[in-house]
């Protein structure tokens, strides 16, 4: 056996065997590249206090969990699953003799959940705890109980290279804190900012990096590991190489969480002899991993996170800059085995966040919130944790879990709960599978988890659309042009692990089942049942009223009546990029139990009317619609009456004597206001009850009040007194000396009187009104009833201004008697000759 490798870790190890000895917890911290990862699970081995227990180390990456695993079993001389195994989703290598289990994908939970006490463990290990996964962060919670409450001698090391490690120490009881100093290998950091700005341009910016990147091979030696943020910038940037031909010597590898595991263990292998090695990764490629050989790491400044909208209940994947954190651990990567370099894509001087938001504040809660009412903890609250999670985004987990059948409403969980635990999926799709098996319809179930587990595992097999039951039918077949179909391999893998936990049968061979796979979906997306509307294109309503809309409207689902989304982004009109189609006869037979009959009556604002329907919904989907023959009379009339208070006071039938009787109204009311009711427009809305509603049984139409008189029922709210009055007070009219009755027009402050100056001849004061308390505001008018003078003083008219006017107005009008002396002249409302 060759010499064992030195690491910085090494010397510390000392420090944390001697905490461990005394106390329960210790937290670790160390760079990249310190080898806390594979050295600290094998120094803890043979403590004394482990005995024949096992070491538990928690990884938040499946590749991570491998490659630890593989490379502990290594320096033992051993193959995996002997001393050191791992247990990651779809695969597992222990047996009876391992001592050291590498976990991930929730297995530490199941297991705490299984065994409270944890009776065959000694010690978990959190690594990577800076990255604060939810499985993370809940696995700890519930160790930290345990330890609370059952096993006191139960041992927790937190590790991580970057982390506020006193804010860990504190929540492990004030733990003691081994800090490990320096890399293995010195970085040199140099900044070469791209020009293109990856929000206005993906292609432009990925084109950049792939020209940047040929630029460092040409100038710089050894494997080249490239950060960029997902999956699509991975494929344009290797488009990208393949295009500039980047030499027959260099292999392109991607590395992401969808490839399948041996496609990932080449990516971080040596190359063969003579070769170099660009790998192409994701954020996977930050922590817990050595990717061999790597001397030059070039980092887009770029990471993809998920943010949860608890109102609408999506999860959009956001591109974000990376936090200060992540920079240090990817440039770590160019130090692991030899003095590296890091080139960062992005100005200096840019202002980067400590750290990345941890994912309890951000992500979708459902699957914590049901480990935890498994566990026995209804008050999230109670939780040991670094951070408490959203109010909103726990109000939204729970209230999903009860429509899944899986809590009760006092958070308790259900016995449908636990089995959707036992399976270990998403609360949404273990309840998929649990109610199609309940129909002989696990396997399509079992089929439509794993696509959706893997939205893009058929994107090379040029399954690009969103329609589910095309990579349904793809997923499925055997050979696809003579070839194996890229994809389908792992996808029907996973299919048949869910089957298997389902004990079901396969897919009947007839594939009559497909027709179902709308139906199917729904089960895990009762909120994303989608209704099409009418002469939209492809937008769709969803069941939880949120708008969406297929990206193309050339996708074919876009004709359909209904389907159901699986996936879609989370703006305020999210776009589909993965749904079935469903028949709208299935809608009610499928989800009787979701379909509520609603009948109501209420005011139309478009037609303008009473509506009296009766309709079956789902969520805010209308699936029937129909008149109600039987709706109340009495709630027939409330709504009558509140369509008219929306629309009043212009609705109302108001004639010109209506009118004129409210500016009556007004008018007497300056001096005694107590004394008269209150007819203005913002009184009568508000009163409508009282003064309107009998007039309105029968009417469910605004047009059906043009028969009412307005004017009628106005004057009726009035007593006899009050009418006689109000006629001595406010008279309608007053007659002029003419013998003309004339009306008084109350809309201005001052009453208006407008008459012929003709027919005003021979009287000498203004008239009044009130008691003689107010005199009226004269508009005195030509033979065309225009006015030549506006005056309350009729008496200082006839004396002074009537003598310009006269001379006006007998120019203008000669066939009119305009006499020099008006208080003697007989006033006419005629025209009279001049004699």
């Amino acid at each position: 056996m060759s010499k064992p490798l030195i690491y910085p870790i090494d010397s510390n190890l000392p420090d944390v065997l001697a905490v461990l000895e005394e106390a329960p917890g210790v937290v670790l911290q160390a760079p990249p590249g310190a080898g806390k990862t594979t050295r600290v699970p094998l120094a803890l081995l043979n403590a004394e206090w482990v005995g024949e227990r096992k070491i538990v180390m928690l990884e938040p990456r499946r590749m991570a969990a491998r490659a630890a695993a593989r490379f502990m079993a290594a320096s033992l001389g051993e193959q995996v699953g002997a001393t050191v195994g791992y247990r990651v989703k779809l695969d597992s290598r222990v047996s009876p003799t391992t001592r050291i289990e590498v976990v991930t994908e929730g297995v530490l939970t199941r297991m705490l959940q299984d065994d409270p006490e944890l009776q065959t463990v000694a010690a978990v290990i959190f690594d990577e705890f800076h990255e604060r996964s939810l499985q993370s962060d809940l696995g700890l919670a519930m160790c930290l109980e345990v330890q609370k409450s059952l096993r006191a001698d139960l041992r927790l090391v937190v590790m991580s290279a970057t982390l506020d490690g006193e804010a860990v120490a504190r929540l492990l009881d004030n733990a003691p804190i081994v800090t490990s100093a320096g890399r293995a290998h010195p970085v040199d950091v140099r900044y070469a900012p791209v020009k293109a700005r990856f929000a206005l341009g993906r292609r432009a910016f990925c084109n950049e990096v792939a020209m940047r990147l040929i630029e460092v091979l040409r100038e710089e030696t050894g494997n080249v590991l490239v950060f960029l943020p997902g999956v699509a910038e991975i494929r344009q940037v290797e488009t990208a190489l393949h295009l500039a031909g980047p030499g027959d010597q260099v292999i392109v590898a991607p590395l992401h969480g969808q490839l399948p595991a041996d496609a990932q263990d080449r990516a971080i292998q040596l190359p063969p002899g003579g070769q170099r090695k660009v790998v192409l990764a994701t954020s996977i490629a930050e922590t817990s991993l050595t990717i061999e050989g790597v001397r030059v790491v070039l980092d887009c400044g770029l990471m993809r996170m998920p943010g949860f909208d608890p109102v609408s209940g999506l999860t959009r994947l956001d591109t974000l800059p990376v936090s200060q954190a992540a920079a240090d651990q990817r440039c770590g990567r160019a130090g692991r085995q030899q003095p590296g370099i890091c080139y960062r894509l992005w100005p200096r001087h840019q202002h980067l966040l400590a750290f990345s938001a941890p994912e309890i504040l951000q992500a979708d809660l459902a699957p914590l919130v049901l480990e935890l009412a498994h566990w026995g903890l209804v008050d999230v609250g109670d939780l040991r944790i670094l951070d408490q999670p959203p109010p909103a985004h726990l109000a939204q987990a729970t209230e999903l879990l009860i429509r899944l059948g899986a809590l009760h409403r006092s958070g308790l969980i259900t016995a449908q709960g636990r089995e959707m635990l036992r399976l270990g999926a998403h609360p949404r799709l273990a309840h998929m599978m649990l109610r199609a098996k309940e129909l002989g319809l696990a396997a399509l179930a079992s089929d439509l988890a794993a696509l959706i587990a893997e939205p893009g595992a058929l994107r090379s097999s040029g399954a690009s659309g969103a329609d589910l039951d095309a990579q349904l039918e793809l997923m499925r077949s055997r050979d696809h042009d003579g070839r194996r179909v890229s994809g389908v391999a792992r996808l029907q893998a996973e299919s048949r692990r869910w089957q298997q936990r389902l004990h079901c049968a396969a897919a009947p061979p007839d594939q009559q089942d497909l027709r179902l796979a709308g139906v199917v979906l729904g089960f895990a997306y009762p909120d994303r049942i989608g209704q099409r509307r009418a002469g939209v294109g492809a937008n769709f309503l969803l069941s939880n009223g949120r708008g969406a809309r297929f990206p193309s409207e050339d996708e074919p689902l876009a004709a359909s009546d209904y389907i159901v989304a699986a996936h879609l982004d989370g703006t305020s009109e999210s776009r589909i990029f993965l749904a079935c189609a469903i028949y709208p006869e299935d809608v009610a037979r499928y989800y009787h139990d979701l379909v509520t009959e609603c009948c109501f009556v209420q005011w139309d604002t478009v037609s303008q009317s009473v509506q009296a329907r009766r309709q079956l919904r789902l969520g805010e989907l209308v699936l029937e619609d129909a008149p109600w023959q039987q709706a109340d009379s009495d709630a027939v009339h409330a709504a009558m009456l509140e369509g008219v208070r929306r629309n009043a006071p212009e609705c109302l039938p108001w004639t010109d004597a209506a009118r004129q009787l409210q500016a009556r109204i007004r008018f007497v009311r300056r001096d005694a206001p107590g004394q008269w009711p209150d007819f203005d427009d913002a009184r009568l809305t508000a009163d409508l009850d009282e003064w309107l509603s009998a007039d309105l049984h029968g009417m469910t139409r605004l047009a059906q009040l043009k028969r009412l008189d307005l004017h009628g029922r106005l004057l009726a709210m009035l007593s006899w007194p009050q009418r006689q009055a109000l006629d001595k007070l406010a008279p309608c009219q007053l007659t002029v000396p003419s013998g003309s009755r004339i009306s008084i027009d109350y809309s201005s402050d001052i009453p208006v009187l407008a008459v012929k100056l003709q027919e005003m001849f021979g009287l000498t004061e203004t008239p009044k009104i009130a008691a003689g308390r107010v005199a009226v505001l004269l508009h005195l008018l030509s033979p065309a009833r225009r006015p030549v003078q506006i005056t309350r003083d009729l008496g200082a008219f006839w004396r002074g201004a009537y003598h310009e006017v006269r001379k006006e107005l007998k120019g203008r009008y000669p066939k009119h008697d305009w006499p020099l002396d008006p208080l003697a002249a007989i006033p006419s409302a005629r025209v009279r000759r001049q004699t």
